[in-house]
């Protein structure tokens, strides 16, 4: 009898069991869509994340491409000998100009390339020589193109002169006029030879001035550190003599002496 009532309270704890279990199971499948619903919601915080950082990284790279376009268009130099080429570039296209529009482009070069050594002058200090000295010769270039301007139209007048006369069969005023043309041209060479010469003899002049200015630059600087080394030394010196006669002066202690 003692063993039946067992039996029947352990079958009726299995039976009390089964529901527990089954409503475990049931808590479990209810809470798998609060997961996912977690993870998509992480999902969406991830992706709008990532579109951030990319839309950051493009505007960075916007933002270096426009400063690179600036840097570009404002390009200097990289070795501070050419700051001394581009007269000599500038007069070397005025030369060669036999027209009023190839003038104006030459003209053009050396209006640009000013505006560039201004801007350098203003942020390469160590070549300001250089920089001033090329300045001046460009300004002087642009100066003596619109000269060169004139000086063309004057040769195209004196040319039609010229076949006018030859068609009147007016030799002596032809020859004339043919030889004027000559000596306008062999002087308008010869003064333009000699602004390439003048523009390198400036550039030899501004990149010697630098090279004086900088060495007197350095010999300052090591005078000055030699200056202050040697008051560094001198007041410690002071310091130690001052010490060493302070401890000179100092009393000696020759014991406590007396009657008991």
């Amino acid at each position: 009898m003692k063993d039946m009532t067992v039996h029947g309270a352990a079958q009726a704890a299995s039976q009390q069991a089964l529901p527990r279990d089954a409503q475990a199971e049931a808590g479990l499948e209810t809470a798998a869509p609060v997961e996912k619903g977690e993870e998509d919601t992480l999902s969406s915080m991830l992706s709008q994340g990532e579109e951030e950082v990319k839309t950051l990284v493009e505007m960075i790279q916007e933002a270096q491409e426009k400063a690179a376009a600036q840097r570009e268009a404002l390009k200097l130099p990289k070795n501070a000998a050419r700051y001394g080429d581009a007269p000599l570039e500038a007069y070397a296209r005025l030369a060669r100009a036999k027209s009023a529009a190839q003038v104006t482009s030459a003209t053009g070069y050396a209006r640009r390339r000013l505006a560039q050594f201004k801007t350098a002058l203003h942020t390469d200090s160590e070549n300001s020589a250089r920089i001033k000295a090329a300045i001046n010769q460009l300004q002087k270039a642009v100066n003596r193109g619109e000269k060169k301007k004139k000086e063309l139209h004057q040769e195209r007048l004196t040319e039609i002169r010229r076949a006018n006369a030859a068609k009147e069969e007016q030799k002596e005023k032809e020859q004339r006029l043919r030889q004027e043309i000559r000596r306008r041209k062999s002087q308008r060479m010869i003064r333009e030879s000699g602004y390439l010469r003048e523009a390198d003899i400036s550039a030899r002049l501004a990149s010697h001035l630098t090279a004086t200015q900088m060495e007197l630059r350095q010999q300052a600087q090591s005078l000055a550190a030699s200056t202050t080394a040697s008051a560094e030394a001198a007041a410690q010196q002071y310091a130690a003599a001052g010490a060493s006669a302070a401890t000179a002066s100092v009393p000696i202690d020759s014991g406590f002496s007396g009657q008991a």
